[in-house]
This record gives C-alpha cells, sequence and structure tokens, in this order.
C-alpha cells in the first residue's frame, strides 16, 4: 500500500513533481500546476507515467534529506558493494522547465538503474518519439519532453529507457527532463551542475529574508519553502496542492482536485507571509486576488485557477486505477459554483490587512469593498455550502454568518477612515442583526458552545476561528465554551476533527489546519503550555523530509489528502509565529484596528 508520507516535494514556483522514497517520481503536471500529468503513476501505475532512480541492488537501504534552507533533495543509497548520493531537484525557470537528477559515487561502486516511462494527459497517451545523439525526445500533442545524460540513454521497445549506471566513489553522471512545446524547437541544453549552485543560491537567498527566529525554525522554515513552492510565480497565486484525488479518509471519501487557489485561505496567506518577513510574496498574493475577482463581487466563487480561470469543469478519468485503488479520480473542482460566504469576509479582511500592515490601496480597492457590502447587503440571508463546501442542501452555516459580519465589520472600518458615509447607517445595522442572529441561532445554551449551522446541535472545528476574528473576545463564556466543546467532542487521541459527521459520514482523519487553530484558540485563552504541547505533537507527525497533507489518521498513523497541503503549512506557519510574538497573527487578526 503507498503513503503519501513516503514522497517529497520538488518544484521551480510554476509546477512541482513528487518523488517516492523508492527514487521515482510518480506525479509531474507540464508546463503548469494545473496542466495534464506526464507522470501520473502517483494515480495509477509505472504504465501512466514514472521515472525511477534506484539501486539494483534490492536489499539497498536510503534515507533522504533537503538540503538545509532549500527545495534540493538528497537520498544516500547505500548497498553491500558502495554507496551514492541521488540529487533530485527543478531549477528555478530561465526560459525552460527542467527535472534535473545527478548521480553521485560516494563509496565503493554502486549500480544504479535510470528507468523512465512517459505518458501523457494523465497516463493515458503514449507518446512519439524522436532519438538525439545525448538521449531523446518524446511529444504528444502540444507536449515535449527531452531526456539527455551523460551517459549513453537507448530507448527499449515500450518507449521509454533502462539504462545501468555504474558508480565509483567520485564519479557523478546527470540525467536532465526539458519541457518544451511540441510546436517549437526544444530549449538548448542546461549545465547540470551549474543549475545546482544557482537553485542552491536561490533558495538560500529567499530563506535568509526570514523574520522568524523562533524555536521551531526548521520546521518554520520547510514550511515557508513548501508555500514558496506551490506559489505560482507568474500570478502570485498559491496552490492548495500539487496535487488531485489523493483520499482524505481510509474508506476512500474526499477525492478532490487541488491544484487551485481558494479564497478561503486569504488572510491565512497574507498573515503568514507579511509576519515572516515575506513582502513581495504579500503583493503578489493581494494583487492576484484583486485581478481573479476583477470587481465581480456578483459572480464571487470560492476557488479560482492559478491565473485567474474561472472555470473549472469537474471530470473523471476513468483509465486511472487510483492511489491505493480509491477511485474515481477527479480533475478540475466543481466547488468553484458554490455559494460560500466565508470568502465575502476572507477578502474584505486580506484588504484590510493589506492597509494595515502599509500595502497600501486605491480606488479600485476600495470600490471593490463596496461592491462585497453592497452583495451582501442582498443575499446575507441566504443559505450556502460553508467553509467545508458540503456538496448537501445548503444550511445557514454558523461561521459563514460569522464571515459576514467581518466583511461588513472591515468595510465599516474602512470607510469610516476614508470619511465615506454614504453607506454606513445601513451596514451598522445589518452588521448588528448579522452578530445578534448568529448568537441567538448559532449558540446552544445547553451545550455551552456555538454549533455548525443554525438548524442543528453539531459541531464545527471551524468555529474556533471565532475569537481570531474578533467575532467575541477570547474571554466570552461563550468562546471558552466552544473551544472545550471541540477539544472535548472532536478531538481524537489528541488531534482535532472538522467535524462529528461530514457528507460522506463518520471521519477517520482530523484535519491540520484546525489541530494548528486549536493551538491559536488555546493561546488566545491563556493556555499556552497545553498550547506548546499540542504544537509539538503536531510536529511529531510530519514526514521524513517536514511536509504535512491536508489530514492525519491517528489510527493508522498516517498523513492523507492532498499533499503537501498548503493551508496545513500556513496553519503551521501561523501558529509557530503566534506562540513566538505576542503580535503574532492571531493577535492582529482579531483587532480591527490591526492591533493587539
Amino acid at each position: 500500500m503507498k503513503r503519501i508520507d513516503d514522497y517529497a516535494l520538488i518544484g521551480d514556483c510554476e509546477t512541482a513533481a513528487l518523488i517516492g522514497r523508492n527514487g521515482a517520481i510518480e506525479w509531474l503536471c507540464w508546463p503548469n500546476f494545473s496542466s495534464p500529468a506526464c507522470l501520473a503513476a502517483l494515480l495509477g501505475n509505472d504504465h501512466n507515467g514514472t521515472w525511477r532512480i534506484s539501486a539494483t541492488d534490492r536489499s539497498a537501504r536510503s534515507k533522504r534529506r533537503y538540503r538545509p534552507d532549500t527545495l534540493i533533495l538528497e537520498t544516500l543509497i547505500e548497498t553491500s558493494e558502495g554507496s551514492a548520493l541521488v540529487t533530485d531537484f527543478m531549477p528555478i525557470r530561465n526560459g525552460s522547465s527542467n527535472v534535473v537528477r545527478i548521480l553521485e559515487g560516494v563509496s565503493g561502486s554502486t549500480e544504479m538503474c535510470n528507468a523512465l516511462r512517459l505518458r501523457f494527459d494523465y497516463g493515458r497517451l503514449s507518446p512519439i518519439f524522436r532519438d538525439n545523439p545525448d538521449g531523446f525526445e518524446a511529444l504528444a500533442a502540444q507536449h515535449g519532453v527531452r531526456l539527455v545524460g551523460d551517459e549513453p540513454i537507448k530507448r527499449n521497445s515500450d518507449g521509454g529507457c533502462d539504462t545501468v549506471v555504474t558508480l565509483a566513489s567520485g564519479e557523478r553522471r546527470a540525467f536532465v527532463m526539458t519541457y518544451f512545446s511540441a510546436f517549437e524547437t526544444p530549449p538548448p541544453r542546461i549545465d547540470p551542475f551549474e543549475a545546482l549552485e544557482q537553485t542552491e543560491q536561490y533558495w538560500r537567498r529567499w530563506c535568509a529574508r526570514c523574520k522568524y527566529e523562533g524555536p521551531w525554525r526548521d520546521a518554520v522554515m520547510r514550511s515557508l519553502i513548501t508555500m514558496k513552492a506551490l506559489i505560482y510565480r507568474p500570478s502570485g497565486a498559491i496552490a492548495a496542492a500539487p496535487t488531485s484525488s489523493i483520499a482524505e479518509q481510509r474508506g476512500g471519501a474526499g477525492v478532490w482536485d487541488y491544484r487551485f487557489c481558494w479564497l478561503r485561505d486569504a488572510t491565512f496567506t497574507l498573515l503568514a507571509l507579511l509576519h515572516a518577513g515575506y513582502v513581495d510574496e504579500a503583493v503578489a498574493w493581494r494583487n492576484w486576488l484583486l485581478l481573479a475577482i476583477a470587481g465581480d463581487a456578483e459572480n464571487l466563487q470560492p476557488v479560482y485557477g492559478l491565473d485567474g480561470d474561472t472555470r473549472l469543469s469537474e471530470w473523471d478519468a476513468p483509465w486511472l486505477g487510483g492511489f491505493n485503488g480509491v477511485q474515481p479520480v477527479r480533475f478540475g473542482n466543481k466547488a468553484a459554483r458554490q455559494t460560500q460566504f466565508d470568502v465575502f469576509g476572507e477578502i474584505a479582511d486580506a484588504l484590510h490587512q493589506s492597509r494595515e500592515h502599509g500595502l497600501g490601496s486605491d480606488d479600485a480597492v476600495w470600490g471593490l469593498q463596496i461592491r462585497l457590502a453592497e452583495r451582501l447587503e442582498q443575499v446575507w440571508r441566504e443559505p450556502g455550502n460553508g467553509i467545508w463546501e458540503s456538496r448537501g442542501s445548503p444550511k445557514h452555516f454558523t461561521l459563514s454568518r460569522a464571515m459576514i459580519w467581518l466583511a461588513l465589520d472591515r468595510t465599516i472600518h474602512a470607510a469610516e477612515q476614508r470619511g465615506r458615509v454614504d453607506h454606513l447607517d445601513k451596514w451598522k445595522r445589518i452588521r448588528a442583526e448579522v452578530h445578534e442572529e448568529t448568537c441567538r441561532r448559532g449558540f446552544r445554551p445547553e451545550l455551552g458552545s456555538f454549533v455548525r449551522d443554525f438548524e442543528g446541535d453539531a459541531l464545527d472545528a471551524s468555529l474556533l476561528l471565532l475569537p481570531q476574528i474578533g467575532f467575541l473576545p477570547a474571554d466570552d463564556p461563550r468562546i471558552r465554551g466552544t473551544v472545550d466543546a471541540i477539544g472535548r467532542k472532536l478531538s481524537r487521541e489528541g488531534f482535532i476533527y472538522r467535524q462529528t459527521r461530514d457528507d460522506f459520514g463518520q471521519a477517520d482523519s482530523s484535519f491540520l489546519a484546525c489541530c494548528f487553530w486549536y493551538v491559536d484558540a488555546l493561546l488566545l485563552l491563556g493556555r499556552r503550555d497545553e498550547a506548546e504541547r499540542m504544537f509539538e505533537k503536531l510536529m511529531s507527525i510530519r514526514n521524513d523530509v517536514g511536509l504535512l497533507s491536508e489530514e492525519y489518521d491517528p489510527g493508522e498513523r498516517r498523513l492523507m489528502g492532498n499533499f503537501p497541503q498548503a493551508l496545513s503549512h500556513l496553519a503551521l506557519v501561523n501558529s509557530a509565529l503566534n506562540l513566538w510574538t505576542s503580535d503574532g497573527p492571531v493577535h492582529r487578526r482579531r483587532s480591527k484596528g490591526g492591533r493587539a
């Protein structure tokens, strides 16, 4: 059985590849995160595309790590005859996108196998091939991929290659796979060793900008690097994950495509970047947000393509067997067509935090904020799908109403600062009505807690965000009761679950972002020792190279869901910042003036 925590990530800030412990790249979408995969064995088998570099000795042992403060993966392979180091990375693009794999003999003599199978359109299409003196090219539709190496590469009858390389101590061999348009001349070859040096310098310079100096620096830095790798450089949007259809639950429920950008993460992303010292990335993210929405409050979507695309039609790929046989394998995401009122609050708060942190504002930003508030005037009483994108009947979700309050509150604050009073009385009246109704219909005195929706009594861990957004003070008995109830009833083996039940029944896996939100809530309640113990517990479940997926199954002790997950790493960074300083993101966010 495959485990998603057996994989590591490499990328060039425009796409990414996943490499298993066995040395196989089993997922690579080219040229961009949301492009069709040309290596898709992750969701099928080797015939759907893989590139494996491993020892021919089946008893070989391996251990891996990232070079400190980089996205360069090093795997040390030890056999009975010797040892070798495999260095995997993707150079930051400068005209072409490349995957580089360097083999170096460390001791003795090590026999290594280089096996490549390229299959385009998510493992469906076998390409045509062209040989060249250094390797070969594979082409299908508009896509072209070239493999070259220091060692002669010969194709086999399957259209791939199986090259055996014997390395003595100190010997090096490099293989480079390059993407190009099949309708254009392939780009010039890169020097793999020069590219390695430049890539290491790039990441180290980027990491040197980090302002965090707290006790969990290695974990925070790894999460920040992962976030940077998932930020689509041409636009500034952040992919929720580079993968699709990795089940969230043990029984196979929750298979979605996460290679898009969710607006619900807007403020989390902005604050994590700003407080960690990455202002350029925060500005790019804010600007993408404005362009994606394009001032269209009436057709606001919960999720967009990384280039701002609004059409994310969902479809199945029946030729792929699925991760551990879980089907359907889905691409696209029809959550883009849902109604999620949470995003109104996220956008308004992100714009507010941008102003408070000195990123500036203009008439276009203010115009968008007015249109969002005017839209809420019309629709705030309607039910929606909620933050967890329920595919059941729309409901009046408690957090959604609180986020409507947040959107109006931040807009009122901005209007007062600008001296704009045209809508203030109406907005203040609606804000008060939303707050009163949310407290009346969303709180259950008999439980001493807020609940998921106005119609039922189920708990929901997203309610941990209520004190973060300043809906009620952290010391309000209703907030304390809600945090305590979630800690008692939505916790298993110390991990927080989103809900008791969801659209798919009983959940097997905890939602990691909610676990970090619980850390933040404990901190706001003054329970710092508990918060730190919970944070350390979460640090212990990262995989061997420091990566997290969306969920964690305590029973099976394995990560679940699409991987690596941006929201989990965002939440880790924010919680570490909150524990480190009294002026962290959670403290800044809960005050509409931007001060704790």
